[in-house]
Formats: structure tokens, sequence, C-alpha cells
């Protein structure tokens, strides 16, 4: 005889408020809801529903880590008025072009009731925009 055991499904909407361009670690939040699942095995995918924000896991105890790679994306991909789609001021073409090279979605292995993440991970939210934003990001966890 085989074990089975059951899968369960868990969504959450996380309303996150971000203070403009610059990386913002919601780590916890999720961690809460993985907690409030009950959910101990299983899968963690979270989705940020904008195309001018962007989801990344970092370095969590060196903040210079965050401000190097602001600064590396803002020089990749400047600011400014030479672009198309401009109709929303000079930060959003950009903001949408920094979405496309980083990530919109990450997916955590929960453990034990916890996230897995290692020692200096973090899960940040990497807003694009010059100003703050309230920016929705969908928590769905799967697992027993």
């Amino acid at each position: 005889m085989t074990a089975t055991a059951i899968t369960h499904h868990y969504q959450k909407v996380l309303d996150i408020s971000t203070r403009g361009k610059s990386l913002h670690r919601f780590t916890q939040q999720v961690q809460g809801v993985v907690q409030a699942s009950g959910i101990t095995q299983g899968l963690c995918t979270v989705f940020i529903r904008h195309t001018s924000a962007s989801l990344t896991i970092q370095e969590n105890a060196d903040p210079d880590v965050l401000v190097d790679l602001e600064n590396f994306l803002s020089k990749l991909v400047p600011d400014g008025d030479h672009y198309v789609h401009s109709a929303e001021g000079p930060d959003d073409m950009p903001a949408h072009i920094r979405s496309v090279l980083t990530s919109t979605s990450e997916t955590i292995p929960i453990m034990n009731g916890r996230l897995a993440l290692g020692t200096w991970q973090g899960l940040y939210l990497w807003e694009h925009r010059d100003r703050g934003h309230h920016r929705e990001v969908v928590v769905q966890l799967v697992g027993s």
C-alpha cells in the first residue's frame, strides 16, 4: 500500500506599496501567507501583476548589493524621452524594458512550513518607476 498526500491550494494577493525606483524586500509577507496556508511541503509561486515592476531573489544582508543592482540596471536602461512610448513619462518605457530583463514571477520550495530560501536570500519587488505605486503580487501555494 502506498501513502498519498492530499494536495492543497492556497492563494492570496498582497498589496505592496513601493517608494519609487528601488528594491523592496517582502519575504516576511510571503512567509506569513505560507504559515496561514498550513502547507508544510510544496511550492510557492509569486507573480507580479504589473509591467513596470518585477520580482527577484537576491542578497538580503548587505544593502550595497541592492544599490549596485539598481545603479547597473539604470545605466543599462536609462530614463529619457528618446523612446517612442512616452505618454506616461520618461521613466515608463525604461521600466517596461527593465521588467522584461528581470522576472515577473519566482517559485520557491516550501520545506517544513517555511520558504526554503538560502541564508542570504530575500524576495524583492523591484520598482522600476520613479514614484511609488501600489503593486499587486499573487502568492499561489500548492502542497500538503
